[in-house]
């Protein structure tokens, strides 16, 4: 059920992609080597810095100038787009370990953003200068192809994300929430499934374009129905299959 990928790595030229979202040095499969990863590349980079963001603060706006990528080291980000009529889509909410802030590079060094990206839960971030990691691109093709393993990564959690929200009925918006929640934040208990977030119902509501009351009782249907378990903002799903059963 949880799938994080765990670390990236410093890059070293002429790599290959290998196991796992790291680079293996050239001869890899040949002889030993150490594989590098992602975390160590941006942590190398010049400007990087560790950075922690509360709950429910903005990480950056869309529009302002993407000068900053980030991964992800603890908690959870959400990333929505905001149209004109002011209604505001999730778009992806990103784990542990997770590259974000890169379309910059693909799109030009003064692009703005196109997200607007929130600390769903606490976060520590790693970040490093645009240009520090597009030097490091045009001077070893080996950390673009890394960085865009970690972009595609973030591709299928949009799509994921996507195809939560096409749901109309808001139960089973819901329910496919739920089952992305344990599938990337999960944590195998002998009663089930636990997220392991602390989640209110409003940042459920607003992650999935509901309200709270609507929320409150869902989540109240739910446990009614033996298929949740709630405790100090805790969900733990009992049975990932039965509730995808239940409301397929």
């Amino acid at each position: 059920m949880v799938g994080a990928t765990r670390g990236f790595s410093r890059y070293s030229a002429s790599g290959a992609v290998g196991p796992a979202g790291t680079l293996a040095p050239p001869g890899a499969g040949v002889s030993p080597v150490t594989h590098t990863t992602l975390l160590e590349v941006i942590r190398g980079l010049a400007g990087s810095t560790t950075e922690t963001v509360e709950r429910g603060k903005t990480i950056f706006f869309p529009g302002d100038p993407a000068e900053k990528v980030y991964l992800l080291r603890r908690g959870a980000v959400r990333l929505s787009r905001v149209y004109e009529s002011g209604e505001e889509i999730t778009v992806a909410l990103l784990r542990e370990n997770s590259l974000f802030g890169v379309l910059s590079l693909l799109t030009g060094q003064r692009s703005d953003r196109f997200y607007h990206a929130i600390a769903f839960t606490r976060v520590e971030m790693v970040t490093a200068p645009a240009t520090s990691v597009r030097r490091a691109i045009e001077a070893d093709a080996s950390v673009g192809l890394l960085m865009l393993q970690g972009l595609s990564s973030r591709i299928l959690q949009t799509e994921t994300m996507i195809e939560t929200l096409t749901h109309r009925d808001m139960s089973s918006r819901l329910v496919s929430f739920l089952l992305v929640l344990c599938r990337d934040f999960g944590v195998p208990s002998n009663e089930g499934i636990t997220i392991d977030l602390r989640l209110s119902h409003q940042a459920i509501a607003e992650a999935i374009g509901s309200t709270r009351v609507t929320i409150t009782r869902l989540l109240g249907d739910l446990r009614n129905a033996g298929l949740v378990q709630i405790d100090r903002k805790k969900i733990t799903v009992f049975d990932p299959l039965a509730l995808a059963k239940r409301f397929s």
